[in-house]
């Protein structure tokens, strides 16, 4: 748990804006804000901590937690979606169990408005995750990153219309959804690379199998075959005869 601790990165913005609330007397709000923030990232945490994923750093924003990874592309679906889900599961569970016994009128919509939010499919957001997930098991890895980077647009563009004229925090949340998709963008042949090179050093043990004509028709939690010019080709060997021809 030190160790854990020790990640936790306050954002200087996050700080701003908690001094901001405080001039202003809301006080209150911007305490439980915080509160259901860190037990959301903290649902977060106790998954990826159960799963061994290697946690380099947890950032605290003015609207939510960001959790960075150093990890394998390759990590099993089903335990990237778990961990996800596990911060919605934790907070809407501490959520039922306390709505009744603090006194706050607000508390209702900080939690709801969290819950909704983080559920919106805009990377890095957790419904981006969760959609991300659903993309790589009905398709291929390279395709199902194109795809989160479509979905994430379209859903900035249409949150820009909905709260352009709310508040000057909107804007600040907007910019960092841009920033951060933008980044994915310009990262995802680094991340194909990634996922290939991982299949070609590391053994990874997949259950399921699928034969393809080319790399890029990979998918995450499967082993593949090759056919080219009608001969088959495991994917440790082709993979290594392509990273030889690049060495």
């Amino acid at each position: 748990m030190k160790t854990i601790l020790k990640k936790i990165k306050i954002h200087p913005l996050f700080v701003f804006f908690v001094i901001v609330f405080i001039l202003i007397g809301r006080f209150r709000f911007i305490l439980y804000f915080t509160l259901i923030i860190l037990i959301h990232e903290f649902g977060h945490i106790i998954m990826s901590v159960l799963f061994k994923w290697n946690i380099d750093r947890i950032i605290i924003l003015p609207f939510g937690g960001l959790i960075k990874y150093d990890e394998k592309v390759n990590r099993a679906l089903l335990e990237e979606f778990l961990i996800a889900i596990n911060g919605i599961i934790v907070q809407y569970t501490f959520f039922l169990i306390f709505r009744n016994l603090i006194d706050y009128k607000y508390f209702n919509f900080i939690n709801y408005f969290i819950i909704i939010f983080n559920l919106l499919p805009i990377y890095p957001l957790d419904g981006s995750k969760i959609l991300n997930v659903f993309f790589n098991i009905i398709t291929s890895f390279k395709k199902s990153i194109l795809l989160t980077l479509i979905v994430s647009y379209i859903t900035i563009i249409i949150l820009s219309f909905t709260l352009f004229d709310i508040n000057k925090l909107s804007i600040f949340i907007i910019y960092f959804l841009f920033k951060e998709t933008t980044k994915l963008y310009n990262e995802k042949e680094f991340l194909f690379n990634k996922f290939l090179l991982e299949r070609n050093l590391y053994k990874f043990k997949f259950k399921l199998k699928k034969t393809i004509k080319n790399v890029n028709e990979m998918k995450r939690d499967y082993k593949h075959l090759f056919h080219i010019n009608g001969n088959y080709i495991t994917e440790k060997a082709y993979l290594k005869n392509m990273f030889d021809k690049i060495i």
